[in-house]
């Protein structure tokens, strides 16, 4: 895959990392767009949907645009109206469908966030208050609040040790990805870092 644009949230990390995709008017997705940059064998890849104008030989127009993440989803067709759009640049002409893209995938990411383990409200509530007041702290006193932002990530190794433990004995690996909104590889990951074993046993 070339280089695009891509969306992500702090929670989720790459396990849904959103993008606008591409498809054509026979509703393939092409591939990369290659560039030569003219300074050496190399080249640069690139995904990115405003490319797909149709101005070179090797790089397709666009028909469609559509919200595309890495977990397999994608979001329903925006369709390019390329009579109104005109001379104009597909990264300007396409904007509107391309902003649309982004709401779905944010609209995906907010299911994805409803189907997750649910926390009590108490250690909501509590986890807010808690960054609101490091935030505060660190109007006053910058050097406190990475103080206070340091003990938080002890606190949370000391108490990360044992819920990983206690979730890799109850469920698979399968079912603590999908009450943490995550895929395998990367619950696996942060299990593993919490509960201070090898990701690969």
């Amino acid at each position: 895959m070339g280089e695009r644009e891509t969306w992500t949230t702090e929670e989720f990390g790459s396990s849904h990392e959103g993008a606008v995709g591409v498809l054509l008017a026979d509703g393939s997705v092409p591939g990369p767009a290659y560039f030569d940059t003219g300074s050496g064998p190399g080249g640069q890849s690139v995904s990115q949907w405003s490319v797909y104008d149709g101005h070179f030989a090797h790089v397709p127009r666009a028909s469609a645009l559509r919200a595309v993440c890495s977990c397999g989803w994608a979001g329903p067709e925006h369709r390019l109206d390329w009579e109104a759009i005109g001379e104009e640049d597909l990264e300007e002409g396409g904007e509107a469908e391309a902003d649309a893209c982004e709401r779905d995938w944010d609209g995906h990411t907010a299911r994805i966030e409803a189907t997750t383990v649910r926390l009590p409200e108490s250690v909501t509530h509590l986890l807010e208050r808690l960054e609101q007041e490091i935030d505060q702290l660190t109007r006053t006193s910058p050097v406190a609040a990475v103080r206070a932002a340091r003990r938080l990530e002890v606190t949370a190794g000391r108490v990360g040790y044992w819920a990983a433990r206690g979730t890799r004995h109850d469920l698979s690996t399968g079912q603590a990805a999908a009450a943490l909104g995550l895929d395998e590889a990367a619950a696996r990951k942060l299990m593993a870092r919490f509960g201070r074993w090898s990701p690969y046993l």
